[in-house]
């Protein structure tokens, strides 16, 4: 039995100022949140995972329990086991005889090992949570562990700190772009270091993208339902600690491995944004598991029914929703938040089911305490924020309802320009204010265009080439009866649902992808792009593979056809006149852009016009404030068409006359590599293909 009695004495009161566990040199200060526990005992324990002490914290101040303990060092794993009341219909559940993580944790070493004991209750028992495991969960849980992260060498390296109007956002994932990658050693693959090495850094560096947004990279575990179904948990959205890495991406180097990473990035000028998931944790709902916050504070981490606290707030979809209304759980967001990027160097962030950050008890409040302390802090003001504008809750649509200085997914730019393309009727004025950057959504509050993040495809969905390649999902990998994912996909097959060798269905998919890419990234806002699209990436019709972590997800980079090629050639092209060519990236809805809509017959499009649910053909016209009376000589253009021909039939152009000088066609999704189209304009028409997009300069 462990002798308690020879630990008593090391322990003195240490501080309560910094929470977490932090080595000074001379030893490790512990310090923990907890409003309503009676009593918290700290564990630590060797490699093996042998409990080789336990003591209690000895000092509680304003809420926080807190002690020093000399000599403990880094590398050293601990847990709490904490004492308090265990009564769920008030919303407590503490139990010590689980172990519990450390939301501070900067490390954590194993894995939720499951089985019944990391439950708080008798999973036996008729009352189920309401009744009392005494089981111990120590052998079965992860630990945390004691690091000193204040000697990595930075020197040397500056954020690139892209202007937003200059943003394109890769949307990718640690190991989908590195597990089957043939340049990369294969001890690399999955890891940090492989997302990091030359060549993953020179490919990405080399499409013009400035800043690559990674899935989540915080620790979680794989849920046992999906183990027991032989998967695992890919996209990583069940976040277990929020200052620590997932283990399985290290390398070699470990942590260090993630900050070569980010190193690697900022030399070749590329931003490291990240994915989070501060919206809601990995012990689920009542009958959840009790791994952390649910022992250590439920009552005060957790969103609870007003009148049964035994139960959740479930706004998040996934069993419980984090209370960020509490100002030491907010505080825990804001510490985490600075440590990525004061730490870990990295420049922004991507918030999933951003809208609960906001959320306050009567609902979500752009003027809440989570955004005005975002909005204060000196250290998140210099970095990009990202929010997903959605959850489940009442009022959970937010799309253009965050505050100034973010920017938002805009699914509306995504349903309408799917819905285009695919000929829908009736959305023509949509379709023009979402290519123009949505200023019914963003243009209010001095907001500018780059507050939509502009995109066609992410993570969640069908790839690029499996939104004009099937008309269902087809997710039965997935071992939920194909019954998970979005029935609702707004793609089409074009005649064949998923592979065929109809050279007629084939450019037609072909086309339909150049169509979708330009429209993106010759819209205004800021564009994202999902990794893979580049090059024709496909999961087989799969919308929804969280739980892929194989073939399926996994980039086949030797299986890159000619046709795949030839479609990153057009990627990088469009990326280039976007980088080069400000008026295609407009920075302000102010800038006396003149933006016209024009018809086939060359007039500006009518009232008639607008409401005709038939017509998909039409012109967009930007002209630089100063009307183009230099001619471009400063080798940026003044003037330009972009032509969207929808139809499945070829559709004639009529382009405005401009005395002396001829339109030339610089992107024709039709022929992307054939002759320019070129024209004099006037009366003299040019006839767009089915289906194509056409850019006149």
């Amino acid at each position: 039995m462990l002798d308690r009695t020879t630990m008593t004495g090391e322990i003195v009161a240490g501080d309560s100022a910094v929470l977490g566990a932090n080595w000074t040199g001379e030893g490790t200060n512990f310090a923990l949140f907890s409003a309503h526990a009676e009593r918290v005992e700290l564990c630590l324990f060797d490699k093996a995972g042998n409990e080789t002490a336990r003591v209690d914290l000895p000092e509680v101040t304003d809420e926080i329990w807190h002690g020093f303990m000399p000599g403990v060092a880094p590398g050293t794993r601990y847990g709490y086991r904490v004492h308090g009341p265990y009564d769920p219909e008030r919303g407590h559940r503490f139990n010590p005889n689980k172990l519990l993580l450390d939301p501070y944790a900067k490390a954590i070493d194993g894995d939720v090992k499951w089985s019944p004991a990391v439950f708080g209750y008798d999973m036996d028992a008729e009352e189920k949570d309401l009744s009392f495991s005494t089981l111990d969960s120590a052998a079965v849980m992860p630990k945390g562990v004691v690091i000193d992260d204040a000697g990595y060498d930075w020197s040397g390296v500056e954020a690139p700190r892209i202007p937003w109007g200059r943003t394109v956002f890769y949307e990718t994932h640690v190991a989908g772009m590195t597990k089957l990658h043939p340049a990369i050693p294969e001890h690399l693959r999955g890891t940090f270091e492989g997302m990091g090495s030359k060549p993953i850094v020179d490919y990405i560096k080399s499409l013009g993208i400035t800043s690559v947004e990674l899935l989540p990279v915080h620790a979680f575990p794989d849920d046992s339902l999906l183990l027991d179904r032989g998967l695992r948990n890919y996209w990583g959205y069940n976040t277990l600690g929020f200052f620590s890495l997932a283990q399985r991406y290290f390398g070699p180097r470990g942590t260090d491995g993630f900050r070569d990473m980010v190193r690697a990035f900022h030399d070749a000028g590329i931003e490291v944004i990240l994915d989070v998931v501060y919206n809601h944790t990995a012990e689920g709902n009542e009958l959840g598991p009790t791994l952390s916050f649910k022992g250590i504070d439920n009552f005060s981490y957790y969103r609870t029914m007003p009148d049964e606290p035994r139960y959740y707030i479930n706004d998040t979809g996934t069993g419980n929703t984090v209370n960020t209304s509490h100002p030491r759980v907010l505080q825990l967001v804001m510490d985490s938040l600075r440590y990525w990027v004061t730490d870990m160097h990295v420049d922004g962030f991507r918030f999933d089911l951003g809208t609960i950050l906001g959320r306050e008890p009567h609902g979500f409040d752009q003027r809440g305490g989570y955004f005005d302390a975002m909005g204060q802090d000196p250290t998140l003001a210099k970095i990009k924020l990202i929010g997903e504008p959605w959850d489940i809750g009442p009022g959970g649509y937010q799309v253009g309802g965050f505050p100034p200085g973010w920017a938002e997914w805009n699914d509306k730019y995504r349903d309408t320009v799917r819905d285009y393309w695919r000929g829908e009727e009736g959305i023509m004025g949509d379709f023009a204010a979402r290519v123009t950057g949505s200023g019914d959504v963003y243009d209010f509050r001095s907001r500018r265009p780059w507050a939509g993040v502009n995109f066609i495809t992410a993570h969640d969905g069908f790839t690029l080439a499996d939104v004009v390649s099937y008309n269902e999902k087809h997710n039965e990998a997935n071992g939920e009866d194909n019954n998970d994912g979005h029935d609702h996909n707004r793609s089409c097959n074009y005649g064949v649902e998923g592979p065929t060798d109809d050279e007629g269905i084939k450019a037609v998919r072909a086309r339909q992808q150049r169509n979708l890419l330009a429209t993106l990234l010759l819209s205004h806002g800021t564009p994202m792009i999902l990794a893979g699209d580049e090059f024709g990436n496909s999961q087989g019709g799969n919308n929804n593979g969280y739980c892929q972590d194989n073939e399926i997800t996994w980039f086949d980079w030797e299986g890159i056809t000619e046709e795949g090629h030839a479609l990153t050639a057009f990627t990088r092209r469009l990326l280039e006149l976007r980088r080069d060519q400000p008026i295609l990236r407009r920075e302000n809805f102010r800038d006396g852009l003149i933006v016209t809509w024009l018809n086939p017959g060359g007039g500006e499009q009518t009232p008639e016009q607008w409401a005709d649910a038939g017509a998909n053909s039409i012109a967009l016209r930007l002209v630089r404030p100063d009307g183009g009376a230099d001619g471009g000589a400063d080798g940026e253009w003044d003037d330009v068409i972009i032509a969207f021909n929808a139809h499945d039939g070829p559709v004639s152009f009529v382009l405005p006359e401009r005395e002396g000088r001829s339109w030339t066609a610089v992107i024709d999704t039709d022929t992307p590599d054939g002759p320019a189209l070129e024209c004099a304009g006037g009366e003299e028409p040019v006839e767009l293909a089915a289906r194509s997009l056409v850019l006149f300069v």
